[in-house]
């Protein structure tokens, strides 16, 4: 997909009090506010149609990229990994939110064709996604308690009602994970995905989020997407250390992880899991493998909606 010709190229540095924008055909630089009426303000400058590059960040780009797509304009979510290995390899020397406005726009104008435009979630993605994290943070908080209270009786009994009440949390956003799959018409995918060995009922859920954002054409683009996919770092006779992407959902990395120690203990699985061990693969190595095969498995039974087939031998 070529730029068009008359289309004007923005990028923006997104921080959470401010926005730093750069407009690449007038080679100039404005600041504004990070809140809806800085947002509306910038929008109003904009010619219609516009090409804008904004850095991911945790959730501080989410409001203008929203305002921006309503607007009709073209927004492209670039990765901070990517931008920072491209600022190396154009030989950037500097980093500064406005460097960083000019590199994005730069970027954007040179590596459109390679990029996907951004397009909101569904409804029922961003509800799951809010409730995943939410739990997940919920059990990081319980088991750091747990750990700080050690064996010491008197804390353990103080906390032991705290510990209590987020567990039933966590109970209470499970069954709001159920609720929101089964009113958006994805509890037969979920349960497509909970039929295979390991996986469970919050890993099926996040799968199933996973699976509804985006047109995967094959399951190598799934697996890139849950940040599953390996990086080679090869040069002549030297062969580098393989290492995850990670660039996905991290949430549905650990669910994923988890449901491989599962089925590494059950079945085929097993023998499986022991069959790489032997080959000399380390622990996390071999768990990585599974939980790959497990995502794979998932997504052909939701890309085909068939059901789940154990292997009997």
């Amino acid at each position: 997909m070529a730029m068009p010709s008359s289309s004007t190229v923005i990028g923006v540095d997104v921080a959470k009090a401010e926005l730093v924008i750069y407009r690449q055909d007038l080679d100039q630089l404005k600041t504004h506010a990070n809140d809806k009426a800085g947002c509306a303000q910038l929008l109003k400058t904009l010619p219609p149609r516009c090409l804008i590059a904004i850095e991911a960040t945790s959730t501080y780009h989410l409001l203008l990229i929203e305002m921006a797509y309503r607007q009709g304009h073209r927004v492209y979510v670039i990765d901070g990994y990517r931008l920072t290995h491209y600022r190396k390899g154009i030989g950037g020397r500097a980093k500064t939110d406005a460097c960083d406005a000019r590199l994005l726009a730069r970027y954007l104008a040179s590596e459109i064709d390679s990029l996907r435009p951004w397009n909101p979630p569904s409804k029922a993605y961003t509800s799951l996604q809010r409730l995943l994290r939410r739990r997940a943070l919920l059990v990081k908080t319980r088991t750091a308690l747990k750990q700080s209270v050690g064996e010491d009786p008197q804390f353990k009994s103080l906390f032991k009602p705290l510990i209590e009440r987020i567990k039933r949390i966590e109970l209470l956003i499970e069954k709001r994970l159920h609720d929101t799959l089964k009113a958006a018409g994805l509890l037969e995918q979920a349960q497509r995905c909970r039929g295979v060995e390991g996986i469970g009922g919050l890993t099926a859920a996040a799968l199933t989020m996973a699976f509804e954002r985006g047109a995967f054409q094959s399951a190598d683009a799934f697996i890139a997407f849950l940040g599953l996919d390996v990086r080679a770092k090869d040069s002549g006779t030297f062969t580098g250390r393989r290492k995850l992407t990670k660039q996905g959902d991290p949430e549905i990395r650990r669910l994923l992880h988890n449901a491989a120690l599962a089925a590494a203990r059950k079945g085929h699985w097993k023998q499986l899991y022991e069959q790489y061990q032997a080959r000399g693969l380390r622990k996390t190595q071999a768990l990585v493998i599974l939980a790959r095969k497990l995502a794979r498995i998932a997504f052909a039974l939701m890309k085909k909606r068939e059901d789940y087939i154990p292997r009997t031998a």
